[in-house]
Order: structure tokens, then C-alpha cells, then sequence
């Protein structure tokens, strides 16, 4: 089933192009009165906005200690986004599966997220935060000292808006389509400063639709033991509506001596509907049921910072947060129309820190700092299944609070060090103690670890300006388990949701494991960067980890207590050890400073392009394709803006490809993925420097995708899903 966007995407088009050529006939901006004062104003523009914006970014990139790569409001304004994960796809070495970023091909648990710096608390909804709360976004290849080690593939830091300096009255209204009806959302920021006081508040508001089809074939063993086969159409519709905002007041008592509050709420609702038409059903199937499910979320959080610098040499930084996040769902199977089980339940996220860094500089070029850092988090969860008779699925369970816990200790010290005008090392070390405890039922299993993460980063300017520079890093980082994946509760598979019957092992239980260790990466980088004088660069990196106690989901058949026959269960385990290495390459700058034979220096067109290669090897699996989960052999963006001198409009899109690739996930499964490519497109109208229109198409021309996970004893899946394109119509006004 091919979706129908071409209409969908021409027709807001067609409404678009007559609503610019109604503005520009009746609102012709100052400058464009002959041809040659509007090329030579608009050559100016050009000039001024987009290099020096591309050369702050890229000089702090420059100038920083460590590997990284910054992102400001050029980048997060360019295509109209309405969520910052929309953003995070496009950068370079980093790929979004299900709304989470992902660094260097590895799952989402091996990238940081940190927020103003901080590890974001569970339940944060990256795709609910809009660009416009966003003041840069900054991606480091290696974990530091005052951070938090959890960054094995590396680390990605949320900058919110800072409160302004002078009043401020910003409104962005969008309208999106991908299905059925039009979106609307809107952020409106209100900034004021009272005398040693600024305040700004950020507020957005915004609905989703999307459809999702498919067409999935499987064969597996029937409900009577025996061979069969089906083949399903599925539509899954999921909708929903939310909120955020991040209030951030500031007050400078003096020079020295500052105190901030960062805010943070989101909330929202959320529905998924789910239906099949089966066809082609060979011997006795089970096929997947239809589904409505609906839920909530809430999240509260509240971040305090206080900052003194007694003295030119001395600066103490002290930090303390509250966080409280909430879940509930309520999920329907159905089957023939019938309900058939019935799942309501509930989680609390809670997390307190404290945090505080002590710096003292040992000369001009030389800063000493030493911190800590403590975190105390809990989760607790309630799940109530029953089935089409009204009786419990799991007696022992259904009801039955469960709760896990985690407390964190960590101390570091940092020593930087810009040894001479071409030679400068950072050096750190880390010291984690983490303990976890799960309880549930009757059993309580409390588990201690402990993290030493020595850390080196060095820098060499080839030349003395530091236009071209070597980065090299030690490092050793970890990844905790999530504390979902340590509670003991078992969930049956919907398929199969009589405990009395065998499922099967393409559809297995699920159940945590308490006794989970932290993964321990050791990693090496190495990079060369090139910094042109027009604000272009170019970087190409080498990086290898080598991870201890890998965490993978095992698939085993045993009995358990509640069940009265075999069953196939999935639960994370420390499967083995592995390894990965890669390279990383990035150019990016205007047409005419990369390719000056091609292109006039008047030519405002601006090139970005990156592509990356990995490997990796899971020691416990035999090849080939025993890869890291998830991680494709290479990946590439293509992107480039152009901006029009006749006219004040500025135009351009990102491509963004994966090959197909094989994961050999256990000895006896492997999961195929096809090839993914993503086209965004926009166009940007700026009637003035106050107001703005955007016109933006995600997943232009979209590419259908197909995964099939197999076993050896020749069972499999096969699921193809239609692409869909996006459609979104934004204005911008500062007021």
C-alpha cells in the first residue's frame, strides 16, 4: 500500500508560492529597487549573517579542549523543525531511531544527553522539545571529568535559552500534515529584564498524526505445533497532544556572583491505534491482534546553580536538582473485534542531585578543578493485565508494585593545560560508585559497582593560528543499565497471553534482570581538523572501543513459576565482550572556499557533507555480521542552502542514506534491515528582519524500508513499511 503524497505535498506548494507572490508584490523590503542595488544588497546580507554565524560556531568548535562539534541557531532555525530529535538526524555521525539519537551506530543507551550539562532525567521526551527553547546543540566524541562517563559513542549537550538581556516577544506559529488532517503548534518566548534580574519563559504548545503501514509476513509454528504462515496489512495511527516549557530566571547579584533557576514541564497524551487485514493464512496462525492503546505523560523538573568567582584565580560552581516524572497506559488487544487482554498501569521516575566543582587557575595558562556528583533515583511501576473472562493474567504480579533504584556517587578532578601556543592536554579522572536495587514480589536483589574512568585529551596546532589541528584521546567511559531493565516483572507476550500454552520464540515474554552490570568501554580517538579562513572545516577521526560486560537481550525457553508449561522468555543479560572502531569524515563550508574553480566568491551557496564507516564484533557470536545491535556499516548527509540576491528567499535540503546490513543477535537469530534514505527540503521568506515564513518537506520522495528477523530452525518475519512524506508551513515573528 503506497501512500498518496505527491497531492499532499504539492498542494501546500501551490498555497505557499501564491501567498509569497502576494507578499513580495505588496511588501518590497528597502534595497531592491533595481537589479543591481538588490544583488549587491543581497550579496551584503550574505556575507554578514551566514559567516559570521558559521564562523562563531565553528570557532568555539576551534577553541574548545575537547573533540566537538556546535550546532547554533542557524542549523536549529534552518528547515521550520518542530522537534530538536528532527534536528539530530541531520548531524553528522549521528543517527534518531524511535525519538532517540544515537552516536557512531551504537543503541541509544551508549550516547549522553545532557541538558545545560547535565544528564537528562528519565521520561525526557527529546521529540517533544521544540528547536526554538534551544539555544545550540553541542556533540562531543568523548566523555569529560565534570561530566557524567555515560558516554561511550560520546555525548550530546542541549544548551537552553539563556534569559535575555533585553526584552523579548518571540511567536512561532506551524502547521503540519502527514495524514488525515492538518497540526497546528506554536511556541511563544517572553523575555524581560528587571534591573539584576532576567527572566525568560518559553512556552509550546503542540498536537502530532501520523500512519504508519505495513505488510508483514510470518511463518512460525501454528497454534497446534504445526507449520503455518500469514500474511497481515497493518495501519498503525498514533495522535496526541502536549506541552512544554523551560522557565529560566537569572540574577547577577555583582560581577562575580551569580544565581540561576532552569525550569522544565512537559506533558501530554498520547493514542495509538493499531488494525490488521490477514490474508493468505496457510495451517492455523496466530497472528498479531489489533490494538487500541492510549496513555500519559508528565514531567516536572526544576535545576538550581549558583556561581562565585571570589577571586581572578578562584571559582566555585554549586549545583542541586529536582526531578518527578509520570507515566500511565492503558493498551487494548483485540481479536475478531473482541477484546481479548486488557493492560492498565502506571511509573514514577524520581531523581534528586547535587553537584559542585571547585576551580583554581596555576597561572595564565593553566586551570585545576575538582567536584562531585550525587544522584539518587527511583522508579516504581504498577501493571494490571486480565484477560477476555475477567480473571488475571498473572495472580502473583497483576497489581504488585515494583521498584528499582539507583545511587550514584562520583568524584573527579581535571587538570587543563595549554602546555604552549601549539600544544595544550586535558587530563582527568573519574571515579563512579553506582548502586542498584529492584524489588518486587517477594524478592529485593541489590547489586554495587564501581567505575575508575581515567580520561586524556591533547591537542596539536600544526600551525600557530590553529587552522589546522591533531586531537588525539584516552578515554574510558561506561553504560548503566536502565532501571526499567533491572525490575524482575514478567510481561507476557500479547500473542500468547495464557500462561498454560508454549509461545513462540519469535514472540518471547519479557521479564528484567537486577543483577545487571555496567558495560566498560576503554576508547581511542584520533582526528585531524582543517579550518579555512572563509569559516569552512575539515575533519576526518579514527575512533576504537573495546566494551567489557556487554548488554543484549537473550532469548531462552524455561518454566517459570507462574506457568504451567515452557515458555520462550527475553531478559538483558551480560552477554560478552566487543569491539568497534570507525571513521569519521565532515566538510562543510561556502561552494566558493571548497571549490573556488567552480564557483564565483559571489555565489551564496553553502556546502555540508559527512560520511562515516563502522565495524564492530561481538566476541560471543561467530561471523559474519556479528555486529553491534543496530549498528550499520556506514552512513552519509549531504546538505546544502542557497540564498537568492534577486529575491529575500533562501532554499535548500539534506539527504541522509544507510545501506542495508545483517545482525547476527544471538547464535541461533539475525535480523535483516534494508537500506533507509531520508530528503528534507525548505524554503525561507524573510519579509523583514522581524517576520518570516518557512516551508519545510520531511522524507521527500520517501524510500519504502523492509526488516526480517530469522532463525535458524527457519522461522522468520518479514515487515515491509511504507514511507511517508511530511509537510509543514511556519511563521516566525518577533513582536
Amino acid at each position: 500500500m503506497k501512500p498518496r503524497t505527491l497531492a499532499g505535498t504539492c498542494v501546500p506548494l501551490c498555497l505557499l508560492t501564491a501567498a509569497l507572490n502576494a507578499a513580495w508584490a505588496q511588501d518590497v523590503p528597502p534595497g531592491v529597487g533595481s537589479e543591481s542595488a538588490s544583488r549587491a544588497g543581497g550579496n551584503r546580507l550574505d556575507r554578514v549573517e551566514l559567516n559570521s554565524r558559521q564562523q562563531s560556531d565553528t570557532e568555539l568548535r576551534r577553541k574548545s579542549q575537547v573533540a566537538k562539534q556546535i550546532y547554533g541557531r542557524d542549523e536549529l532555525d534552518k528547515y521550520g523543525d518542530t522537534s530538536v530529535a528532527d534536528v539530530l538526524k541531520r548531524l553528522p555521525g549521528v543517527n534518531v531511531a524511535g525519538g532517540a539519537p544515537r552516536m557512531r551506530g551504537l543503541g541509544a543507551g551508549y550516547t549522553l544527553i545532557l541538558i545545560n550539562g547535565d544528564p537528562a532525567p528519565p521520561g525526557f521526551q527529546l521529540d517533544q522539545l521544540n528547536p526554538a527553547q534551544v539555544e545550540r546543540i553541542e556533540v562531543t566524541k568523548g566523555p569529560t571529568a565534570d561530566k557524567s562517563a555515560q558516554a561511550v559513542a560520546g555525548a550530546i549537550n542541549i544548551i537552553l535559552k539563556d534569559a535575555p538581556r533585553v526584552s523579548q516577544r518571540d511567536l512561532r506559529l506551524g502547521l503540519g500534515y502527514n495524514v488525515d488532517r492538518p497540526t497546528p503548534s506554536a511556541t511563544f518566548t517572553l523575555g524581560e529584564k528587571l534591573g539584576p534580574v532576567s527572566v525568560s519563559v518559553p512556552v509550546s504548545v503542540f498536537e502530532w498524526r501520523s500512519l504508519n503501514e505495513s505488510v508483514t509476513e510470518r511463518y512460525a509454528k501454528g497454534t497446534d505445533g504445526q507449520p503455518s504462515s500469514i500474511t497481515q496489512q497493518g495501519e498503525v495511527l498514533n495522535w496526541g497532544h502536549g506541552f512544554n516549557t523551560a522557565p529560566r530566571i537569572s540574577w547577577r547579584r555583582n560581577d562575580d556572583e551569580t544565581l540561576n533557576f532552569q525550569g522544565f514541564a512537559q506533558k501530554g497524551q498520547w493514542n495509538n491505534r493499531v488494525r490488521y487485514n490477514n490474508s493468505l493464512p496457510v495451517g492455523m496462525p496466530n497472528p498479531e491482534d489489533d490494538a487500541d492503546n492510549k496513555g500519559s505523560w508528565r514531567m516536572l523538573r526544576g535545576n538550581l546553580q549558583y556561581n562565585n568567582r571570589f577571586s581572578d584565580s578562584q571559582s566555585i560552581e554549586l549545583k542541586a536538582g529536582i526531578q518527578d516524572a509520570r507515566g500511565t497506559f492503558n493498551n487494548l488487544n483485540l481479536r475478531s473485534g473482541l477484546p481479548r487482554v486488557h493492560s492498565v498501569g502506571d511509573n514514577q521516575d524520581r531523581s534528586l542531585t547535587q553537584a559542585g566543582k571547585y576551580s583554581q587557575l596555576l597561572g595564565e595558562d593553566h586551570s585545576l578543578a575538582v567536584g562531585w556528583d550525587l544522584e539518587w533515583r527511583k522508579r516504581d511501576e504498577t501493571r494490571t493485565t486480565t484477560l477476555a473472562n475477567g480473571q488475571n493474567q498473572l495472580p502473583d504480579f497483576d497489581g504488585e508494585p515494583f521498584g528499582a533504584r539507583i545511587e550514584r556517587q562520583a568524584f573527579f578532578v581535571q587538570d587543563e593545560w595549554e602546555v604552549s601556543p601549539q600544544w595544550s592536554t586535558y587530563l582527568g579522572l573519574r571515579y563512579e560508585r553506582i548502586a542498584t536495587s529492584s524489588r518486587g514480589g517477594s524478592e529485593s536483589v541489590r547489586n554495587v559497582s564501581s567505575v575508575l574512568t581515567p580520561l586524556w585529551h591533547i591537542n596539536y596546532k600544526l600551525d600557530p593560528k590553529g587552522r589546522d589541528m591533531i586531537r588525539a584521546s584516552l578515554t574510558r567511559s561506561y553504560k548503566a543499565p536502565d532501571l526499567g531493565a533491572l525490575l524482575s516483572r514478567y510481561a507476557l507476550n500479547g500473542k500468547y497471553p495464557d500462561s498454560s500454552v508454549t509461545n513462540e520464540e519469535l514472540s518471547p515474554d519479557r521479564v528484567g534482570n537486577p543483577l545487571l552490570k555496567p558495560e566498560l568501554a576503554t576508547g581511542l580517538d584520533i582526528a585531524y581538523e582543517k579550518y579555512m579562513n572563509g569559516g569552512g572545516m575539515f575533519s576526518v577521526g579514527l575512533f576504537h572501543r573495546r566494551i567489557t560486560n556487554l548488554i543484549r537481550n537473550a532469548v531462552t525457553l524455561e518454566t517459570p513459576s507462574f506457568a504451567s508449561a515452557p515458555r520462550w522468555v527475553s531478559r538483558p543479560v551480560n552477554f560478552s565482550r566487543a569491539q568497534t572502531s570507525g571513521l569519521e569524515l565532515e566538510l562543510k563550508g561556502r561552494a566558493n572556499e571548497l571549490m573556488p574553480a567552480l564557483f564565483d566568491p559571489k555565489t551564496a551557496l553553502n556546502l555540508r557533507g559527512s560520511v562515516s564507516f563502522y565495524h564492530s564484533r561481538v566476541d560471543a557470536l561467530e561471523g559474519p555480521d556479528n555486529r553491534l545491535d543496530g549498528q550499520q556499516p556506514w552512513s552519509g548527509n549531504l546538505g546544502l542552502d542557497y540564498r537568492f540576491s534577486s529575491m529575500p528567499l533562501l532554499v535548500g535540503g539534506n539527504l541522509n542514506f544507510t545501506p542495508g546490513y545483517t545482525t547476527r543477535q544471538t547464535q541461533g537469530q539475525w535480523l535483516d534491515q534494508s537500506r533507509s534514505r531520508s530528503i528534507d527540503l525548505f524554503a525561507q521568506w524573510i519579509f523583514n528582519p522581524k517576520a518570516s515564513m518557512r516551508l519545510s518537506v520531511g522524507n521527500f520522495a520517501p524510500l519504502d524500508g523492509q526488516s526480517v528477523t530469522r532463525l535458524s530452525a527457519g522461522d522468520f518475519t518479514r515487515t515491509e513499511r511504507s514511507g511517508r512524506s511530511w509537510v509543514g508551513l511556519g511563521l516566525e515573528l518577533k513582536l
